[in-house]
């Protein structure tokens, strides 16, 4: 196995622990043990800007050293592989800065915690709506870090 390509799949797979590790321990946790829902959606929003910014690095990083991969390989499977940090890159670009942007003036238009908030009230369901993409975005970044990942282990394999 070669140096540059044990780098990109351990810079991939500690991203994608990362990712794992907020959204299944992190962000569950400060909603079950701290004191207020609205503390924890701080440590959650801090916590995936962290997620989202390392992965635009990442993606980045590691869509530029795909440049540098040896001729001889798939260049079907190079493209997946690309096409799959692309997406990465993207979800998390914008993840952050534009559904973590909008989260964020929503909770300032709405000026209290968001529990106080009625169910039916449209800027509450405006919120409910922006968190349910923001999940659903950082799953597709998670996925397409999965996939590329199952590519670069099985390029060092081979």
């Amino acid at each position: 196995m070669n140096w540059f390509l044990d780098l990109r799949i351990l810079l991939l797979g500690l991203w994608l622990g990362a990712a794992c590790f907020f959204s299944f321990a992190v962000a569950p946790s400060a909603f079950a043990v701290l004191s207020s829902r609205e503390l924890a959606g701080s440590v959650v929003n801090r916590t995936l800007a962290i997620v989202n910014y390392s992965g635009l690095l990442v993606g980045l990083i590691l869509l530029a050293s795909s440049c540098f991969s040896r001729r001889d390989v798939n260049q079907i499977k190079l493209r997946l592989e690309q096409g799959s940090l692309l997406l990465l890159t993207a979800a998390c670009t914008f993840g952050q800065f534009v559904i973590a942007a909008k989260l964020s003036d929503l909770r300032g238009q709405i000026g209290r915690p968001i529990d106080e908030v009625a169910i039916d009230d449209p800027l509450r369901v405006a919120f409910n709506d922006l968190h349910g993409y923001s999940v659903t975005i950082l799953l597709t970044a998670m996925i397409a870090a999965v996939f590329a990942f199952f590519l670069l282990v099985r390029r060092a394999r081979s």
